[in-house]
């Protein structure tokens, strides 16, 4: 409730500051300011000011400023004017086929995810979604880094990970995840990490190095090992009820902009890995290559049991 009242209270406050616009969008992120896509979100939404002439106005919220993901996919429901940065798996709960996206080893490289989203199939995934729950996945092209095994224990197979207590995203994809990578799943807001390593209410967290980074994770956890299971690709969710209001022009506007924000983050993610780990190795951190088709082995069986199979070949294959 606290998390409910402080969320729209600043989505309030933002109305009033901006009330000189038409129409505004407030970006809510987990992420921290210094992070790569939250930068780019900040670069597009001073070019959506400036092609809109102030008549569309984007704000952007990191550290989960305005909830949860969870809670603030509620509130898109609602037909609030927020979109949120999210990963498939989330969304899954409402349109399941999208959830292969946050697959394990779905591609060798997070690049391969245009032709997925190029796709008829994909495409037909987010009418579908927009039109079920009220949804709008206006892009899916920010990629956030590949996540890696972040524990307090030297991990080379997945033996290492048996009783290992690792924070995951809340959704099926993911906890089965981790589970076939041998670990003991365990969900937690991002938030809440640091703390829950600190006081050994977790044991580990799987993460990208650039978010582990802007959460001080370095700080609380000795190893890292690069599985690389899942290229973190993300997109951004909005009110399909909000979108639909917006003049054509400026539904245009916002998602040319917010696909080239999009692309320049990747970038810029993509770019910042060996730094990041440099940073990291000098505080401490032990980086361990592993034989990453022994966790691939592991996790194969995840396609099947949630029924992705059949849309894998489709989607890798562009079709």
């Amino acid at each position: 409730m606290k998390t409910t009242v402080i969320a729209a209270a600043i989505v309030l406050t933002a109305s009033a500051n901006l009330a000189h616009a038409a129409y505004q969008l407030n970006l809510s992120s987990a992420l921290s300011a210094q992070d790569p896509i939250v930068q780019a979100m900040e670069e597009a939404s001073q070019a959506i000011a400036e092609r809109s002439d102030g008549e569309l106005t984007v704000r952007v919220f990191p550290n989960s400023q305005l909830g949860s993901d969870e809670d603030v996919v509620e509130q898109i429901r609602s037909g609030a004017n927020v979109a949120v940065l999210i990963d498939a798996g989330r969304l899954a709960e409402y349109q399941p086929e999208l959830g292969i996206l946050s697959a394990p080893y779905l591609v060798e490289e997070h690049a391969d995810y245009e032709r997925i989203t190029s796709s008829a199939l994909y495409q037909d995934w987010v009418e579908s979604l927009a039109d079920s729950s009220g949804l709008r996945l206006l892009n899916y092209n920010w990629f956030q880094g590949s996540r890696h095994m972040l524990t307090q224990k030297l991990v080379e197979t997945p033996d290492d990970l048996r009783g290992v207590r690792v924070r995951t995203i809340n959704s099926p994809v993911w906890l089965r995840t981790i589970e076939s990578m041998g670990a003991t799943p365990t969900p937690l807001p991002w938030s809440e990490v640091y703390s829950a390593l600190q006081l050994g209410a977790i044991d580990g967290a799987e993460a990208q190095l650039t978010a582990a980074e802007g959460q001080n994770l370095h700080e609380v956890i000795t190893h890292i090992a690069l599985t690389g299971h899942i290229h973190l690709m993300t997109g951004l969710a909005t009110s399909e009820q909000w979108y639909q209001s917006l003049p054509e022009e400026l539904r245009t506007i916002l998602d040319e902009e917010l696909h080239n924000a999009g692309e320049a983050a990747s970038r810029a993610t993509a770019d910042a890995q060996d730094a990041v780990r440099e940073r990291m190795e000098a505080e401490g951190v032990t980086f361990t290559e592993v034989d990453v088709e022994l966790f691939r082995e592991r996790v194969a069986g995840v396609y099947e049991e949630l029924g992705y199979d059949q849309y894998r070949d489709q989607l890798t294959a562009g079709e």
